[in-house]
């Protein structure tokens, strides 16, 4: 049985009536059309198209017009759809197995032209994946007027498939289920696909319905950030050996030669300016200026809201800025030559600003909201790269400090024990042997030279401007190069005086016992101590036994006793202040005060040997 469908039935789709179609009134006289062929004008018949399994089942029901009517045959609904989307016919006739197919196509395709308006691509596939439908989206990205027919990959330039399914349509049309996929083709273009089964009662589907969406500019966005956050990465990676080799400013520079390259070939920024906030100061220090004008990159600027540009606006808040037209933005101060539009965004590490980055164009808006997010990323990276190389270079300075720190302390009471030894046989030679105390006053010259030549090697491979703020030792100028001498028995508190003072660049010595000591201060001929430090209970006297020893030989006493809270059955504290003692340290005390009771000290000028006048 065939049934006779009509341009304007109700059971055919919108594809079935509008593609291109004629109406033909079987009815009544043929319709023809008159085509120009090489200037003769030729009647040529009208086409009906048949969807039925042969010719021969038909032509009896259609007699009337297989003579008035040029008749095409096909055997699916799916090439008649394909069909009609390329040539005109006059009518199109279905037979009652294909009808009900037909009908379930032209439910899909019902709204074509809202299809056809769609942002992504829609097609319609059949097993062997060719288009038998496309909407006019997929037309534009192909280049072709149309599509139907062709097979779907060749469409889009056979594209690799990227997964996760990588038989998208074929797992589909098995699995009665939708699938996807992703495809990038070789102009580096990246789509999205998704199939979903047409389903068929009875029967598995045939068909498969695809939306393809063009995700190129998603999929490249990923790309860059996954390459800036490699770039950031690759900022601070140096090898162990490379590490070993290079000294500070040569890493420092080295970074900045990378931050530069990536900025420029990765971001496609040309105009960059990078400066480091003091936290002390609050002062912006330039770190990397390129492109800029040489008064704008030695502007002196503070991390301040006003008066200090867009970049200390930056600093102070913690916010990024986008200047889009610098000629009317009140923040902007000029930095790069002719520049139009700046992007400028903070530095942060540990929700800490640390410094800013910007970057300057002479195009108007030049810059995005896109470049804004790249910037801060990579703003990120570079902040983390900063701290990264400053603990790596503080990690080297402390290594070095701890290794002349470690030798220092395994010579420092060593050579003490040789002065100590040396000044007590002086004592014996003293007025007796001339020549044998001048050797001595040259062993102990050696001996102190020795201690001061460690201890400038460990500044020197130790530099200051190598450690982070927070490792940064306090700067206490007064003690730099003031010579102290410190006595007791107990080697812990002569090894912690060493290791303590010598830190503010004292020159430490010590002695066991008040004779001792005596003898140091008797031994010493370019300047005298600067400070003396004893405990009050010496193994050989009291601390106010001492002092009056000292007092025989220098004024004032530049004196220090040290004692605890404990009873003082000899009063010798008492009796030292009454003569003249200008400071206590009650143990345990802490570095501060020690630091500070030597400087009340130091400021007294010290002490003088009496002979010196």
């Amino acid at each position: 049985m065939l049934s006779q469908i009509g341009l304007e039935a109700d059971t055919i789709s919108a594809t079935f009536r509008a593609r291109k179609c004629a109406k033909l009134e079987l009815s009544g006289a043929p319709v023809a059309w008159i085509r120009r062929r090489r200037g003769i004008n030729l009647l040529v018949k009208p086409k009906i198209l048949l969807v039925c399994d042969s010719r021969e089942n038909v032509e009896e029901t259609l007699s009337q017009a297989v003579d008035s009517h040029q008749v095409v045959v096909v055997q699916n609904p799916m090439r008649a759809l394909a069909l009609l989307g390329r040539e005109r016919f006059a009518a199109v006739y279905v037979t009652s197995e294909y009808l009900q197919e037909a009908l379930e196509i032209g439910r899909l395709l019902q709204n074509e032209q809202i299809l056809d308006g769609m942002a992504d691509g829609v097609v319609l596939l059949d097993s062997e994946n060719t288009i038998q439908w496309g909407n006019r989206r997929l037309c534009e990205w192909s280049g072709l007027e149309s599509v139907e027919g062709m097979n779907f990959y060749t469409v889009l330039g056979s594209p690799e498939i990227l997964g996760p399914d990588f038989c998208p349509f074929h797992t589909a049309l098995a699995t009665a289920q939708g699938t996807m996929s992703t495809l990038r083709g070789a102009d580096n273009r990246y789509f999205h696909i998704h199939a979903a089964p047409v389903r068929e009662v009875g029967s598995p589907p045939r068909h498969l319905i695809v939306t393809v969406r063009d995700v190129t500019g998603e999929m490249q966005q990923q790309q860059k950030l996954a390459s800036i956050h490699q770039a950031g990465i690759e900022l601070a990676d140096l090898t162990p050996d490379e590490l070993f080799q290079m000294t500070v400013s040569e890493r420092i520079e080295l970074l900045k030669v990378n931050i530069l390259h990536h900025t420029k070939d990765l971001l496609n920024f040309h105009v960059v300016e990078i400066r480091l906030l003091d936290q002390k100061t609050n002062r912006l220090e330039p770190l990397l200026s390129e492109g800029m004008e040489p008064e704008a990159a030695d502007r002196e600027m503070y991390a301040q809201p006003q008066n200090n540009g867009v970049t200390g606006f930056v600093a102070a808040t913690g916010k990024s800025y986008l200047c889009e037209d610098t000629t009317e933005d009140p923040l902007y101060l000029a930095g790069a030559r002719d520049a139009k539009s700046s992007l400028t965004v903070p530095l942060v590490l540990h929700d800490e600003v640390i410094g800013t980055f910007n970057v300057e164009s002479p195009e108007p808006r030049a810059f995005s909201e896109s470049d804004l997010q790249f910037l801060e990323i990579f703003g990120r990276d570079v902040a983390m790269a900063l701290n990264t190389l400053e603990l790596l270079v503080a990690e080297k300075a402390g290594t070095a400090a701890e290794s002349c720190e470690a030798i220092h302390s395994a010579v420092a009471l060593p050579v003490d024990e040789i002065l100590n030894e040396a000044v007590n046989v002086m004592e014996r030679y003293i007025g007796h042997e001339p020549e044998v105390v001048q050797r001595l006053q040259h062993i102990l010259r050696n001996a102190r030279d020795i201690k001061q030549v460690i201890q400038n090697v460990g500044q020197k491979m130790a530099p200051a401007q190598a450690h982070p703020q927070a490792l940064k030792i306090e700067e206490r100028p007064a003690l730099r190069g003031r010579r102290i001498l410190v006595a007791d028995a107990d080697e812990s508190v002569r090894s912690a005086a060493h290791a303590l003072l010598e830190r503010y660049g004292c020159v430490v010595e010590t002695a066991h016992y008040g004779a001792e000591a005596i003898y140091m201060v008797r031994g010493v001929t370019d300047g005298g101590y600067d400070v003396l430090i004893a405990d009050i209970r010496l193994p050989d006297m009291t601390g106010y036994e001492f002092m009056l020893k000292l007092q025989e030989i220098i004024d004032p006493v530049p004196l220090v006793l040290m004692t605890g809270f404990g009873h003082d059955p000899g009063h010798s504290i008492v009796k030292a202040r009454q003569a003249g003692l200008q400071a206590v340290l009650y143990k345990p005390f802490r570095l501060d005060q020690l630091l500070t009771t030597v400087e009340q000290i130091i400021g007294g000028e010290g002490g003088r040997m009496k002979d010196e006048g």
